[in-house]
Protein backbone atom coordinates (compact mmCIF):
# COMPACT_ATOMS: atom_id res chain seq x y z
CA UNK A 1 0.00 0.00 0.00
CA UNK A 2 2.61 2.58 1.04
CA UNK A 3 4.74 1.85 -2.26
CA UNK A 4 1.67 3.53 -4.10
CA UNK A 5 1.76 6.32 -1.20
CA UNK A 6 4.94 6.72 -1.94
CA UNK A 7 4.23 6.88 -5.58
CA UNK A 8 2.07 9.77 -5.29
CA UNK A 9 3.78 11.50 -2.91
CA UNK A 10 7.13 11.61 -4.80
CA UNK A 11 6.52 13.94 -7.12
CA UNK A 12 5.96 16.28 -4.21
CA UNK A 13 9.74 16.15 -4.42
CA UNK A 14 10.60 18.39 -7.78
CA UNK A 15 14.09 20.61 -6.43
CA UNK A 16 17.53 19.21 -6.82
CA UNK A 17 20.24 19.03 -4.30
CA UNK A 18 22.02 21.55 -4.54
CA UNK A 19 24.68 21.85 -1.69
CA UNK A 20 22.84 22.95 1.05
CA UNK A 21 22.31 26.59 -0.75
CA UNK A 22 18.53 27.37 -0.33
CA UNK A 23 16.07 30.31 -2.71
CA UNK A 24 14.14 32.78 -1.23
CA UNK A 25 10.72 31.08 -3.10
CA UNK A 26 11.48 27.68 -1.73
CA UNK A 27 8.85 27.66 0.87
CA UNK A 28 6.32 29.03 -1.17
CA UNK A 29 7.05 26.59 -3.58
CA UNK A 30 6.47 23.99 -1.25
CA UNK A 31 3.50 24.70 -0.09
CA UNK A 32 1.89 25.76 -3.22
CA UNK A 33 3.20 22.17 -4.52
CA UNK A 34 1.12 20.82 -1.40
CA UNK A 35 -1.37 22.32 -2.01
CA UNK A 36 -2.03 20.90 -5.76
CA UNK A 37 -1.10 17.28 -5.17
CA UNK A 38 -3.18 14.38 -3.63
CA UNK A 39 -2.13 13.53 -0.29
CA UNK A 40 -1.92 9.08 -0.04
CA UNK A 41 -5.18 8.38 0.40
CA UNK A 42 -8.22 9.20 -1.78
CA UNK A 43 -9.61 12.59 -0.66
CA UNK A 44 -13.21 12.63 1.10
CA UNK A 45 -15.17 15.27 0.11
CA UNK A 46 -17.60 14.57 2.74
CA UNK A 47 -20.35 12.11 2.93
CA UNK A 48 -23.18 11.97 0.22
CA UNK A 49 -27.00 12.72 1.19
CA UNK A 50 -28.48 9.56 2.90
CA UNK A 51 -25.13 7.60 3.40
CA UNK A 52 -24.90 5.47 6.74
CA UNK A 53 -23.70 6.41 9.85
CA UNK A 54 -20.81 3.81 9.93
CA UNK A 55 -19.62 5.07 6.19
CA UNK A 56 -19.74 8.50 7.51
CA UNK A 57 -17.43 7.50 10.51
CA UNK A 58 -14.95 5.67 8.07
CA UNK A 59 -14.93 8.73 6.34
CA UNK A 60 -14.10 10.75 8.71
CA UNK A 61 -11.28 8.22 10.12
CA UNK A 62 -9.81 7.82 6.65
CA UNK A 63 -9.35 11.66 6.21
CA UNK A 64 -7.62 11.78 9.55
CA UNK A 65 -5.61 8.85 8.11
CA UNK A 66 -4.90 10.69 4.95
CA UNK A 67 -3.47 13.78 6.76
CA UNK A 68 -1.24 11.58 8.84
CA UNK A 69 -0.10 9.43 6.04
CA UNK A 70 1.32 12.36 4.51
CA UNK A 71 3.48 12.74 7.75
CA UNK A 72 4.62 9.42 7.90
CA UNK A 73 5.75 8.93 4.22
CA UNK A 74 7.89 11.86 4.64
CA UNK A 75 9.08 11.14 8.27
CA UNK A 76 12.64 10.31 8.38
CA UNK A 77 13.79 10.27 11.50
CA UNK A 78 14.31 7.05 14.17
CA UNK A 79 12.31 5.23 16.24
CA UNK A 80 13.71 7.53 19.16
CA UNK A 81 12.51 10.51 17.49
CA UNK A 82 9.73 12.39 19.40
CA UNK A 83 7.86 12.64 16.31
CA UNK A 84 7.64 8.91 15.57
CA UNK A 85 6.63 8.28 18.49
CA UNK A 86 3.74 11.02 17.96
CA UNK A 87 3.23 9.67 14.71
CA UNK A 88 2.63 5.82 16.13
CA UNK A 89 0.39 7.25 18.75
CA UNK A 90 -1.62 8.60 16.61
CA UNK A 91 -2.04 5.55 14.11
CA UNK A 92 -2.18 3.60 16.94
CA UNK A 93 -5.31 5.92 18.00
CA UNK A 94 -6.82 5.56 14.83
CA UNK A 95 -6.84 1.77 14.13
CA UNK A 96 -8.62 1.43 17.93
CA UNK A 97 -11.11 3.97 16.80
CA UNK A 98 -11.69 1.86 13.56
CA UNK A 99 -11.73 -1.25 15.74
CA UNK A 100 -14.82 0.59 17.63
CA UNK A 101 -17.11 1.65 14.58
CA UNK A 102 -20.18 -0.62 14.64
CA UNK A 103 -20.89 -2.77 11.73
CA UNK A 104 -24.20 -3.78 12.71
CA UNK A 105 -23.29 -6.97 11.05
CA UNK A 106 -23.54 -6.26 7.29
CA UNK A 107 -20.57 -7.82 5.38
CA UNK A 108 -20.19 -4.54 3.26
CA UNK A 109 -19.46 -2.79 6.71
CA UNK A 110 -17.33 -4.74 7.96
CA UNK A 111 -15.54 -4.94 4.46
CA UNK A 112 -15.18 -1.39 4.37
CA UNK A 113 -13.72 -0.63 7.69
CA UNK A 114 -10.97 -3.65 7.70
CA UNK A 115 -9.74 -2.00 4.26
CA UNK A 116 -9.69 1.61 6.45
CA UNK A 117 -7.81 -0.26 9.13
CA UNK A 118 -5.67 -2.26 6.39
CA UNK A 119 -4.25 1.03 5.47
CA UNK A 120 -3.57 2.40 8.59
CA UNK A 121 -1.73 -1.07 9.47
CA UNK A 122 0.43 -0.14 6.49
CA UNK A 123 1.70 3.30 7.37
CA UNK A 124 2.38 1.66 10.93
CA UNK A 125 4.61 -0.83 9.41
CA UNK A 126 5.93 1.97 6.43
CA UNK A 127 6.92 4.34 9.14
CA UNK A 128 8.92 1.35 11.60
CA UNK A 129 10.34 -0.33 8.25
CA UNK A 130 11.99 2.99 7.01
CA UNK A 131 13.38 3.99 10.76
CA UNK A 132 14.52 1.04 11.64
CA UNK A 133 15.97 -0.09 7.93
CA UNK A 134 19.56 -0.95 7.82
CA UNK A 135 20.25 1.89 5.74
CA UNK A 136 18.27 4.61 8.10
CA UNK A 137 21.00 3.28 10.38
CA UNK A 138 24.01 3.23 8.69
CA UNK A 139 23.52 7.17 8.09
CA UNK A 140 23.11 7.29 11.87
CA UNK A 141 26.23 5.54 12.71
CA UNK A 142 27.78 7.97 10.13
CA UNK A 143 26.11 10.91 11.40
CA UNK A 144 27.28 9.87 15.01
CA UNK A 145 31.19 9.68 13.46
CA UNK A 146 31.21 13.14 12.10
CA UNK A 147 30.09 14.57 15.59
CA UNK A 148 32.88 12.15 17.43
CA UNK A 149 35.44 13.77 14.92
CA UNK A 150 34.29 17.17 15.42
CA UNK A 151 33.29 16.89 19.05
CA UNK A 152 37.04 15.96 19.26
CA UNK A 153 38.30 18.17 17.22
CA UNK A 154 36.49 21.18 17.51
CA UNK A 155 33.74 21.91 19.83
CA UNK A 156 35.30 20.39 23.17
CA UNK A 157 38.36 22.40 22.81
CA UNK A 158 36.68 25.44 22.14
CA UNK A 159 34.38 24.76 24.97
CA UNK A 160 37.94 24.85 27.06
CA UNK A 161 38.99 28.01 25.92
CA UNK A 162 41.38 26.45 23.36
CA UNK A 163 39.78 27.62 19.87
CA UNK A 164 42.49 29.38 18.58
CA UNK A 165 44.78 26.16 18.63
CA UNK A 166 42.03 23.96 17.39
CA UNK A 167 40.91 25.92 14.23
CA UNK A 168 44.13 24.61 13.27
CA UNK A 169 43.93 20.89 13.61
CA UNK A 170 43.40 21.67 9.59
CA UNK A 171 43.78 18.97 6.64
CA UNK A 172 43.59 15.63 8.51
CA UNK A 173 40.20 16.68 10.33
CA UNK A 174 39.15 18.19 6.91
CA UNK A 175 39.89 14.67 4.78
CA UNK A 176 38.19 12.59 7.64
CA UNK A 177 35.24 14.52 7.48
CA UNK A 178 35.19 14.31 3.66
CA UNK A 179 35.54 10.35 4.33
CA UNK A 180 32.42 10.48 6.20
CA UNK A 181 30.42 13.11 3.50
CA UNK A 182 31.92 10.18 0.87
CA UNK A 183 30.45 7.38 2.13
CA UNK A 184 26.95 8.88 3.20
CA UNK A 185 27.06 9.22 -0.53
CA UNK A 186 27.00 5.64 -1.17
CA UNK A 187 24.33 4.60 1.28
CA UNK A 188 21.65 2.67 -0.69
CA UNK A 189 18.30 4.35 0.04
CA UNK A 190 16.14 2.15 -2.39
CA UNK A 191 14.39 5.16 -3.68
CA UNK A 192 12.23 5.59 -0.39
CA UNK A 193 11.77 9.26 0.19
CA UNK A 194 12.44 8.91 4.18
CA UNK A 195 15.84 6.93 4.01
CA UNK A 196 16.77 9.89 1.05
CA UNK A 197 15.69 12.52 2.88
CA UNK A 198 17.62 11.04 6.08
CA UNK A 199 21.12 11.02 3.69
CA UNK A 200 20.07 14.49 2.44
CA UNK A 201 20.07 16.21 5.76
CA UNK A 202 23.27 14.05 6.79
CA UNK A 203 25.01 14.98 3.91
CA UNK A 204 24.24 18.93 3.52
CA UNK A 205 25.16 19.19 7.05
CA UNK A 206 28.80 17.16 6.42
CA UNK A 207 29.80 19.24 3.57
CA UNK A 208 28.41 22.52 4.98
CA UNK A 209 31.02 21.22 8.17
CA UNK A 210 33.73 20.13 5.88
CA UNK A 211 33.51 23.59 4.08
CA UNK A 212 33.21 25.47 7.44
CA UNK A 213 37.02 23.68 8.14
CA UNK A 214 38.50 24.29 4.47
CA UNK A 215 37.66 27.78 4.73
CA UNK A 216 39.71 28.05 8.42
CA UNK A 217 42.63 26.01 6.95
CA UNK A 218 42.66 28.81 4.14
CA UNK A 219 42.76 31.67 6.93
CA UNK A 220 45.41 30.27 8.94
CA UNK A 221 47.53 29.97 5.60
CA UNK A 222 47.21 34.04 5.32
CA UNK A 223 49.50 36.76 6.42
CA UNK A 224 47.09 37.46 9.56
CA UNK A 225 46.04 39.56 11.48
CA UNK A 226 47.46 42.88 11.22
CA UNK A 227 49.76 44.42 13.66
CA UNK A 228 48.05 46.81 16.18
CA UNK A 229 50.22 49.40 15.07
CA UNK A 230 49.33 49.43 11.51
CA UNK A 231 46.59 51.23 11.98
CA UNK A 232 43.48 52.43 14.75
CA UNK A 233 41.05 50.20 13.27
CA UNK A 234 43.02 46.85 13.29
CA UNK A 235 42.69 45.98 16.76
CA UNK A 236 39.09 46.30 16.46
CA UNK A 237 39.14 44.24 13.39
CA UNK A 238 41.39 41.65 14.98
CA UNK A 239 39.03 41.17 18.13
CA UNK A 240 36.13 40.60 15.48
CA UNK A 241 38.70 38.18 13.83
CA UNK A 242 38.66 36.32 17.64
CA UNK A 243 34.72 36.18 17.68
CA UNK A 244 34.57 34.89 14.13
CA UNK A 245 36.60 32.19 15.10
CA UNK A 246 34.32 31.18 18.06
CA UNK A 247 31.35 31.72 15.72
CA UNK A 248 32.62 29.23 13.48
CA UNK A 249 33.00 26.77 16.27
CA UNK A 250 29.56 27.64 17.41
CA UNK A 251 28.23 26.79 13.87
CA UNK A 252 29.99 23.50 13.45
CA UNK A 253 28.35 22.49 16.78
CA UNK A 254 25.06 23.63 15.74
CA UNK A 255 25.26 21.83 12.28
CA UNK A 256 25.95 18.54 13.99
CA UNK A 257 23.75 18.86 17.05
CA UNK A 258 26.07 19.36 19.07
CA UNK A 259 24.95 22.26 21.00
CA UNK A 260 22.01 22.47 23.35
CA UNK A 261 22.20 25.85 24.25
CA UNK A 262 22.66 28.14 21.38
CA UNK A 263 20.46 28.22 18.22
CA UNK A 264 21.57 29.08 14.63
CA UNK A 265 19.11 32.42 14.97
CA UNK A 266 21.21 33.80 17.53
CA UNK A 267 24.32 32.77 15.77
CA UNK A 268 23.14 35.00 13.02
CA UNK A 269 21.97 38.19 14.92
CA UNK A 270 25.73 37.87 16.64
CA UNK A 271 27.50 37.66 13.39
CA UNK A 272 25.10 40.38 11.86
CA UNK A 273 25.89 43.00 14.15
CA UNK A 274 29.91 41.76 13.65
CA UNK A 275 29.24 43.22 9.58
CA UNK A 276 27.17 46.60 11.01
CA UNK A 277 30.58 47.15 13.24
CA UNK A 278 33.38 46.13 10.49
CA UNK A 279 31.03 48.37 7.90
CA UNK A 280 31.35 51.23 9.87
CA UNK A 281 34.80 51.52 10.72
CA UNK A 282 37.26 54.15 8.54
CA UNK A 283 39.95 52.07 6.99
CA UNK A 284 39.83 54.30 3.36
CA UNK A 285 43.34 55.21 4.17
CA UNK A 286 44.99 52.18 4.19
CA UNK A 287 44.55 49.67 1.12
CA UNK A 288 46.65 46.82 3.26
CA UNK A 289 44.18 47.22 6.22
CA UNK A 290 41.09 47.70 3.66
CA UNK A 291 42.08 44.04 2.26
CA UNK A 292 42.14 42.86 5.20
CA UNK A 293 38.53 44.18 6.87
CA UNK A 294 37.55 42.79 3.74
CA UNK A 295 38.83 39.27 4.24
CA UNK A 296 37.24 39.51 7.04
CA UNK A 297 33.62 40.27 6.26
CA UNK A 298 33.75 37.50 3.68
CA UNK A 299 34.47 35.12 6.33
CA UNK A 300 31.55 36.31 7.90
CA UNK A 301 29.28 35.71 4.86
CA UNK A 302 30.85 32.49 4.57
CA UNK A 303 29.63 31.19 7.71
CA UNK A 304 25.72 32.84 7.56
CA UNK A 305 25.51 31.03 4.36
CA UNK A 306 25.17 27.98 6.42
CA UNK A 307 23.07 29.32 9.23
CA UNK A 308 19.67 28.57 7.55
CA UNK A 309 21.24 24.59 7.54
CA UNK A 310 19.56 23.91 10.91
CA UNK A 311 16.31 23.46 9.25
CA UNK A 312 17.52 22.10 6.03
CA UNK A 313 16.37 18.11 5.46
CA UNK A 314 12.80 18.63 7.40
CA UNK A 315 10.81 19.66 4.95
CA UNK A 316 13.25 19.80 2.19
CA UNK A 317 12.14 18.52 -1.61
CA UNK A 318 15.47 19.08 -2.76
CA UNK A 319 17.49 15.76 -2.16
CA UNK A 320 16.02 13.91 -5.46
CA UNK A 321 19.12 14.76 -7.64
CA UNK A 322 17.29 13.60 -11.08
CA UNK A 323 16.05 17.05 -11.86
CA UNK A 324 19.59 18.47 -11.05
CA UNK A 325 21.23 20.03 -14.11
CA UNK A 326 24.74 18.46 -13.53
CA UNK A 327 23.11 14.55 -13.49
CA UNK A 328 21.16 14.96 -15.66
CA UNK A 329 24.63 15.98 -17.92
CA UNK A 330 25.69 12.77 -16.63
CA UNK A 331 23.08 10.66 -17.77
CA UNK A 332 23.16 12.10 -20.67
CA UNK A 333 26.61 10.54 -21.51
CA UNK A 334 26.04 7.79 -19.79
CA UNK A 335 23.45 6.95 -22.59
CA UNK A 336 25.48 7.54 -25.59
CA UNK A 337 28.25 5.43 -23.67
CA UNK A 338 25.26 2.78 -23.68
CA UNK A 339 24.68 3.13 -27.58
CA UNK A 340 28.15 2.97 -27.78
CA UNK A 341 28.15 -0.09 -25.89
CA UNK A 342 25.21 -1.66 -27.98
CA UNK A 343 27.36 -1.48 -30.90
CA UNK A 344 30.29 -2.77 -29.87
CA UNK A 345 29.15 -6.12 -28.51
CA UNK A 346 26.60 -6.26 -31.84
CA UNK A 347 28.92 -5.74 -34.22
CA UNK A 348 32.23 -5.42 -32.90
CA UNK A 349 33.04 -2.13 -34.25
CA UNK A 350 35.83 -0.41 -33.64
CA UNK A 351 37.11 3.19 -33.69
CA UNK A 352 34.75 4.50 -31.43
CA UNK A 353 38.05 5.48 -28.84
CA UNK A 354 38.01 9.52 -29.99
CA UNK A 355 34.49 9.78 -28.79
CA UNK A 356 34.63 8.27 -25.96
CA UNK A 357 38.04 10.45 -24.83
CA UNK A 358 35.75 13.08 -25.45
CA UNK A 359 33.15 11.46 -23.50
CA UNK A 360 35.71 11.36 -20.39
CA UNK A 361 36.73 15.44 -21.13
CA UNK A 362 33.15 16.03 -21.29
CA UNK A 363 32.89 14.73 -17.84
CA UNK A 364 35.72 16.32 -16.73
CA UNK A 365 33.90 19.26 -17.31
CA UNK A 366 30.88 18.25 -15.33
CA UNK A 367 30.20 21.04 -12.65
CA UNK A 368 29.64 18.78 -9.02
CA UNK A 369 29.37 21.31 -6.80
CA UNK A 370 31.01 19.92 -3.99
CA UNK A 371 28.21 17.56 -3.62
CA UNK A 372 29.43 13.78 -2.99
CA UNK A 373 26.51 12.05 -4.59
CA UNK A 374 27.06 14.01 -7.94
CA UNK A 375 30.81 13.17 -7.39
CA UNK A 376 29.90 9.91 -7.52
CA UNK A 377 27.28 9.52 -9.99
CA UNK A 378 30.25 11.18 -12.32
CA UNK A 379 33.06 8.73 -11.22
CA UNK A 380 30.70 5.73 -11.86
CA UNK A 381 30.30 7.30 -15.32
CA UNK A 382 33.62 8.05 -16.22
CA UNK A 383 34.43 4.03 -14.85
CA UNK A 384 32.01 2.93 -17.41
CA UNK A 385 33.30 4.96 -20.33
CA UNK A 386 37.19 3.21 -19.26
CA UNK A 387 35.96 -0.30 -18.55
CA UNK A 388 34.73 0.03 -22.65
CA UNK A 389 37.63 1.60 -23.60
CA UNK A 390 40.25 -1.08 -22.09
CA UNK A 391 37.66 -3.47 -23.68
CA UNK A 392 38.29 -2.23 -27.32
CA UNK A 393 42.06 -1.47 -26.10
CA UNK A 394 42.43 -4.95 -25.79
CA UNK A 395 40.43 -6.25 -28.81
CA UNK A 396 42.67 -4.17 -30.60
CA UNK A 397 46.22 -5.72 -29.06
CA UNK A 398 44.98 -9.09 -29.48
CA UNK A 399 44.15 -8.35 -33.32
CA UNK A 400 47.34 -7.49 -33.71
CA UNK A 401 49.54 -10.11 -31.44
CA UNK A 402 51.73 -12.37 -33.53
CA UNK A 403 53.97 -14.12 -31.29
CA UNK A 404 57.35 -15.60 -32.44
CA UNK A 405 58.34 -18.87 -32.12
CA UNK A 406 60.95 -18.29 -29.40
CA UNK A 407 58.08 -16.92 -27.10
CA UNK A 408 58.74 -17.85 -23.74
CA UNK A 409 55.36 -20.76 -22.77
CA UNK A 410 54.83 -18.63 -19.67
CA UNK A 411 54.48 -15.38 -21.65
CA UNK A 412 52.17 -17.00 -24.26
CA UNK A 413 50.06 -18.20 -20.76
CA UNK A 414 49.57 -14.96 -19.90
CA UNK A 415 48.22 -13.71 -23.20
CA UNK A 416 46.14 -16.87 -23.31
CA UNK A 417 44.50 -16.06 -19.85
CA UNK A 418 44.03 -12.42 -21.45
CA UNK A 419 42.01 -13.62 -24.62
CA UNK A 420 39.66 -14.96 -21.92
CA UNK A 421 39.76 -12.05 -19.77
CA UNK A 422 38.71 -9.83 -23.05
CA UNK A 423 35.96 -12.81 -23.64
CA UNK A 424 34.43 -12.65 -19.97
CA UNK A 425 34.74 -8.82 -20.34
CA UNK A 426 32.54 -8.74 -22.95
CA UNK A 427 30.18 -10.83 -20.93
CA UNK A 428 30.03 -8.24 -17.92
CA UNK A 429 29.85 -5.14 -19.93
CA UNK A 430 26.43 -6.43 -21.47
CA UNK A 431 24.79 -7.86 -17.83
CA UNK A 432 22.27 -5.75 -17.27
CA UNK A 433 21.40 -8.35 -13.80
CA UNK A 434 21.41 -8.48 -10.01
CA UNK A 435 24.13 -10.18 -7.50
CA UNK A 436 21.48 -12.95 -6.75
CA UNK A 437 21.45 -13.69 -10.15
CA UNK A 438 23.12 -17.01 -11.58
CA UNK A 439 24.58 -15.47 -14.32
CA UNK A 440 26.40 -13.04 -11.73
CA UNK A 441 27.84 -15.50 -9.54
CA UNK A 442 29.09 -17.48 -12.72
CA UNK A 443 30.70 -14.51 -13.99
CA UNK A 444 32.31 -13.97 -10.38
CA UNK A 445 33.30 -17.48 -10.59
CA UNK A 446 35.14 -17.47 -14.15
CA UNK A 447 37.07 -14.42 -13.27
CA UNK A 448 38.36 -15.71 -10.38
CA UNK A 449 39.87 -18.96 -12.22
CA UNK A 450 40.98 -16.67 -14.64
CA UNK A 451 42.87 -14.58 -11.81
CA UNK A 452 44.27 -18.32 -10.09
CA UNK A 453 45.47 -18.95 -13.98
CA UNK A 454 47.61 -15.75 -13.30
CA UNK A 455 48.89 -17.06 -10.29
CA UNK A 456 49.81 -20.08 -11.36
CA UNK A 457 52.16 -19.00 -14.38
CA UNK A 458 55.66 -18.60 -13.58
CA UNK A 459 57.67 -15.94 -14.95
CA UNK A 460 61.07 -18.01 -14.87
CA UNK A 461 62.70 -14.82 -13.58
CA UNK A 462 61.68 -13.23 -17.34
CA UNK A 463 60.84 -9.27 -16.61
CA UNK A 464 58.49 -9.22 -19.29
CA UNK A 465 56.59 -12.00 -18.35
CA UNK A 466 56.56 -10.75 -15.04
CA UNK A 467 55.61 -7.52 -15.79
CA UNK A 468 52.58 -8.74 -18.13
CA UNK A 469 50.95 -11.24 -15.19
CA UNK A 470 50.93 -7.95 -13.13
CA UNK A 471 48.88 -6.18 -16.08
CA UNK A 472 46.97 -9.30 -16.32
CA UNK A 473 46.29 -9.76 -12.81
CA UNK A 474 44.94 -5.74 -12.35
CA UNK A 475 42.76 -6.15 -15.60
CA UNK A 476 40.90 -8.90 -14.13
CA UNK A 477 40.79 -7.09 -10.42
CA UNK A 478 39.37 -4.06 -12.35
CA UNK A 479 36.85 -6.35 -14.20
CA UNK A 480 35.20 -7.96 -11.01
CA UNK A 481 34.90 -4.08 -9.50
CA UNK A 482 33.48 -3.29 -12.61
CA UNK A 483 30.78 -6.32 -12.37
CA UNK A 484 30.36 -5.23 -8.57
CA UNK A 485 29.52 -1.72 -9.57
CA UNK A 486 26.97 -2.55 -12.03
CA UNK A 487 25.09 -4.50 -9.26
CA UNK A 488 25.83 -2.75 -5.99
CA UNK A 489 22.52 -0.86 -6.73
CA UNK A 490 23.48 2.39 -5.75
CA UNK A 491 21.52 5.25 -6.54
CA UNK A 492 21.82 9.42 -6.17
Amino acid sequence: MCANVFGVLKSLFGKPFDGGKRTMDHGSQQQQQAQQMPGPFHVFTGPYPGQHPTLVRLDELQREGAMLGQQVCSFSGLQSDREYKRLERELTRLLLELDQVETEGRMDLQQARKRAAGEVEGLLRYLEGNATHPSRLAIEELSREAQSLLLAGVVAPFRQGQAQDVTESGEELVEAVQDVAMRLAQVKTEGSVPLRKARYRALTRVCAVQEVLEGRVRTHMLALPLSDDTHEAVQRINQVMVQVSGARCQLVALLMGLSGRDSCAHLARVLTELLVELDSLDVSSNTAVRNYRKQVVEEINSLLKHIDLEGEGDDTHRYDLAQNDSIREIEAIRGRVSMLRGEVLRQGVAGQGAELQSLLTHLDEVDTGRNPCIREARRRAVLEIQALITYLDLRETLGRRNPGRDEPPPHTAVWRVLASLSDLQAQVLGFDGKRADKSYMVLEELLTKQLLALDAVDPQGDQETKAARKQAVKYAQNILSYLDMKTDEWEY
